[in-house]
């Protein structure tokens, strides 16, 4: 019997199918700009669908923090006691100073954040199937396994929100990935290795972190890109791909890790993707579930420059203005 959790509770009928929470936002002591990550995108995404009158404060759903018992549906007991370490969360994130600071800081302004954000995907996941798609601002820590994380991901919200809906949503028991963030998504290939009731399809930046050779053979649908495709090559490949992976498998659910690394300038990702493309591809990937009545979950990941809030929310306000996301 799964364990009572606070994150399937439901969320009022009124409200977008949008999670979020101000916890989201890393902020501390301008540490979080050691990193070459926007700390405070997700609130910016926030902001710019409210000026823009998309939602209200009232209109989101609120993201609760995944608590140790939601987390042990997939991550191991040993691992999260590794989370203790201020040297081990320094090393996931990827901002060395996290080392000196004492673990309780660590635990409240660095990982609170990644565990909110991991709760708002868990709960995205079930009100993906309620309401036929589903948007986590942030989420989509795709290098994060059960039992090690890496990469600026410390809990495991891929996995973690499909393995609550097959144990807790009836009628649920196939999930298809759809990861276009521009690494490759170890963590939930290692996750799912050899799961078959999960589809993985990953297109990546073949050169860069975390060329994971194991974890590859996880990948059902491998699409390895050069360094510096452009939009015209990568939007083909995409809806190929999107495609051809919904017609081998109809699942139950998808979940789209939308990572905007593949910006052009991006100093990770090693792709030349415009603005525009990006905001092309999300609308590829939404006309493929729409169009099959599959629910979609999306979730953000990575993106590493200042630009990518404004692009995120151009995106979402795309999906509205063609119909492919509504309130209702």
């Amino acid at each position: 019997m799964p364990h009572r959790s606070e994150l399937y509770e439901d969320v009022p009928s009124g409200c977008w199918p949008i999670v979020y929470s101000p916890d989201y936002n890393i902020t501390f002591m301008g540490l979080e700009k050691l990193h070459p990550f926007d700390a405070g995108k997700w609130g910016k995404v926030i902001n710019f669908l409210k000026e823009e009158k998309l939602i209200g404060d009232d209109l989101i759903v609120q993201a609760r923090e995944a608590t140790d018992e939601d987390l042990l549906v997939v991550h191991t007991r040993r691992y999260l006691n590794k989370l203790k370490w201020s040297f081990v969360v320094a090393t996931i994130t990827e901002i060395p100073p996290v080392l000196f600071l004492p673990n309780f800081l660590v635990q409240r302004k660095v990982l609170k954040p990644l565990r909110t954000q991991t709760g708002g995907t868990i709960m995205a996941g079930k009100l993906a199937v309620d309401r036929g798609w589903a948007i986590n601002v942030g989420g989509g820590f795709h290098h994060c396994s059960s039992d090690k994380g890496g990469g600026f991901c410390a809990y495991a919200d891929i996995t973690l929100a499909i393995k609550f809906l097959f144990e807790r949503v009836p009628g649920v028991s196939k999930a298809t990935i759809i990861d276009l963030d521009a690494h490759q998504g170890n963590g939930h290939e290692r996750d799912f290795m050899d799961d078959q009731r999960v589809y993985i399809m990953d297109a990546y930046n073949r050169y860069i972190y975390p060329g994971d050779g194991f974890a590859k053979r996880a990948i059902k649908r491998k699409v390895e890109l050069e360094w510096g495709t452009e939009d015209t090559e990568y939007l083909q490949k995409v809806h190929t791909h999107v495609e051809g992976a919904l017609n081998e498998l109809k699942p139950d659910i998808i979940v789209y890790n939308a990572g905007t690394d593949i910006l052009d300038g991006d100093p990770l990702g090693g792709l030349a993707i415009s603005p525009q493309g990006i905001v092309k591809r999300d609308e590829v990937v939404f006309k493929a579930a729409r169009s099959r009545r599959i629910p979609i979950l999306m979730v953000t990941s990575g993106g590493y420059q200042k630009r990518t809030a404004r692009i995120i929310a151009d995106s979402i306000l795309n999906l509205h203005n063609l119909g492919l996301i509504d309130k209702e």
